[in-house]
């Protein structure tokens, strides 16, 4: 089983990419952001500790942490932000380790598909067997979000700087795959690729 990291900024299209795959190859899809919920839910490993970090009142009526609240205390204190992800982040990691090797185990997938848009940042490159760069113009992108979230420009400015330029994405990853908008040129891209590692 191959395990290789989905990455790409915000709007790429790695969505897109990760349900093309799924109907052409034996795999299982892994999204980090889906984990990052998960730990934080009561009885995970985070809960406790962010709820002891940022008070009772990020509860929500049902007792888990609501995202919302969790959002506007990070907002109004940047140095939480540092502590809410030396909390979450290593828990994440303990949970995709186990996924992965709980899949290896059951060799019922040919490929572990992991993805998030930090996994360059939080050293992924150096547990996955190779990391894919999902690649989109930036007018392309900023369309997307516009389209399909309503976000404004000064948001997605704000998304844009936060990430990693496109040289340090590319400097990592092993693969290209354009996604600017012709889909068959996209599946024709990521046929290419699979045709090669299953050869």
């Amino acid at each position: 089983m191959k395990l290789i990291g989905i990455t790409g900024g915000v709007g790429a299209g790695k969505s897109q990419v990760l349900s093309y795959l799924a109907s052409r190859c034996r795999c299982r899809i892994l999204l980090a952001d889906e984990v990052g919920n998960e730990v934080k839910l009561p009885g995970q490993p985070c809960y406790e500790q962010l709820v002891e970090l940022l008070g009772k009142d990020v509860l929500a009526e049902d007792g888990t942490i609501d995202r919302g609240r969790m959002a506007e205390k990070i907002f109004a204190d940047e140095s939480l932000l540092s502590r809410v992800n030396g909390i979450i982040h290593p828990a994440v990691r303990v949970y995709i380790l186990q996924e992965v090797e709980k899949e290896r185990s059951l060799g019922n997938v040919d490929f572990f598909f992991l993805e998030a848009a930090l996994l360059i940042e939080e050293g992924y490159d150096r547990v996955v067997d190779e990391l894919w760069y999902i690649y989109a113009d930036e007018e392309v992108r900023r369309r997307r979000l516009k389209e399909s979230r309503g976000y404004s420009d000064g948001k997605i400015d704000h998304i844009f700087h936060s990430q990693l330029p496109e040289e340090e994405f590319r400097r990592h990853c092993l693969r290209v795959i354009e996604n600017n908008g012709d889909l068959q040129e996209t599946c024709r891209q990521i046929d290419e690729v699979l045709a090669k590692l299953q050869s």
